[in-house]
């Protein structure tokens, strides 16, 4: 991970031009890709084809590759909020995810700009920066009037349930921000934040999270309480009864 996130860098920050900017989101919904994006995943790829010749490989950029003999597949988003890395910002991450069958079992993120990995492996979860490591833990927040919720963007919820259901849990919390991306989940992990609710995500984006917010003591599903391995509509919070109450706010 150090070394596909040094990659990155070759590009975060670096001339505007280079980095090969296409949009592929549908008309009114901005949605780039870049060469580092590109870089990235295939660095990725080919890595763990080499290492794991039976594992199945599903990436953002090129799709599923692998015969997923051994049952593992590998979920791999090369530049989780490429929005905030085309602006310069350091609220995006390589991630990494492992599921054996339909279980996620192992996951890392990797922000290189700050020097920060937050990985899990079979529930042992681990903080990597600039003061060495530490454990995984979130915060003991039971009650939505005093947790901090992030939410990458208002425009996830498309639908006007969607959007309603949303505005009911923001006027709950005792803080709402905006932005983060997957950033977000490595500090609800870290216990620097209680909630985030969000909309819209793909496998990939959500593979490598969810084993990090459940090694640190947290909370992690769909809105039907499911293991979001899907993505779709994600909740995660730092305790049961934190993510109880969020999960009724939504419902109304």
């Amino acid at each position: 991970m150090a070394e596909a996130g040094e990659l990155a860098l070759r590009w975060f920050r670096q001339d505007p031009a280079a980095l090969g900017e296409l949009d592929k989101g549908r008309p009114g919904a901005y949605d780039p890709v870049t060469e580092a994006d590109k870089a990235v995943e295939g660095f990725l790829r080919e890595e763990l084809s080499r290492l794991f010749p039976g594992d199945r490989v599903i990436g953002e950029e090129a799709g599923t590759s692998g015969s997923g003999a051994s049952g593992r597949t590998w979920l791999i988003d090369p530049i989780d909020g490429t929005k905030a890395f085309v602006s310069g910002v350091p609220m995006w991450g390589v991630l990494l995810g492992l599921s054996v069958g339909d279980d996620p079992v192992a996951g890392w993120l990797r922000q290189p700009y700050l020097g920060e990995t937050f990985g899990a492996i079979d529930g042992e979860g681990w903080f990597d920066g600039p003061h060495g490591r530490a454990p995984l833990r979130v915060r003991p927040t039971t009650e939505l009037g005093e947790a901090v919720m992030y939410t990458t963007h208002p425009s996830m919820f498309e639908t006007d349930e969607e959007r309603a259901a949303f505005g009911r849990i923001s006027t709950a919390v005792r803080l709402q921000r905006f932005g983060g991306d997957c950033y977000s989940y490595g500090l609800l992990a870290l216990g620097q934040l209680d909630l985030v609710v969000e909309n819209g995500l793909q496998p990939y984006d959500v593979g490598a999270l969810i084993p990090i917010v459940r090694a640190a003591g947290g909370v992690i599903t769909d809105r039907a309480g499911r293991t979001p391995v899907d993505g779709g509509f994600v909740v995660a919070a730092a305790t049961p009864e934190l993510h109880a109450a969020a999960l009724a706010a939504l419902d109304g």
